[in-house]
């Protein structure tokens, strides 16, 4: 049996950002017990040209919540990204798996031809369903995710491979 493009987009989905979410959480402990300056890890990065960490979970939860509702014709929502501290963060991703569990496999299944075009600061970038599910939606939410992880473990969070990988 051929996978569906709903079980191959809000499940993937939810995981990644339930493990980010459950990550968060960790980190915020963190600082409490270590009496960390939250900001410290908020607004860490890998590198000076990386985004901080805050900017690593929003485009993580754009990723999910632009390409679920892409795939099922719809304009995703616009978040404002004003998150400033881990309970912020946390929040944005509840409300992104909220948003993407509105679809119905219906919706969702048969997109994989469906014309996708997006406007990048490059200029138009046209997909067809599967290869923006899977090149671009995903690819870019594993980024983000892993990211944000390896911030939180470079930073001393006790985060480890389950955590990334969530209950399974």
């Amino acid at each position: 049996m051929a996978i569906s493009m709903y079980q191959a987009s809000v499940p993937v989905c939810t995981r990644m950002l339930t493990s980010l979410s459950a990550c968060l959480s960790k980190a915020a402990t963190h600082c409490e017990e270590k009496k960390i300056d939250p900001n410290a890890l908020l607004q860490a990065r890998l590198y000076p040209d990386m985004f901080h960490l805050i900017k690593q979970v929003q485009i993580a939860t754009d990723m999910a919540k632009g390409g679920v509702a892409r795939l099922a014709g719809q304009e995703p929502p616009v978040y404002e990204d004003t998150e400033k501290t881990f309970a912020d963060l946390i929040a944005r991703i509840e409300k992104t798996i909220a948003f993407i569990h509105t679809f119905k496999p219906a919706q969702i299944d048969g997109s994989e031809e469906k014309d996708i075009v997006l406007k990048m600061r490059s200029g138009e970038k046209a997909f067809k369903g599967l290869a923006y599910l899977q090149a671009f939606v995903q690819g870019n939410l594993y980024f983000h995710v892993t990211t944000a992880y390896a911030l939180l473990r470079h930073n001393g969070v006790d985060v480890g491979k389950n955590d990334y990988l969530g209950p399974y």
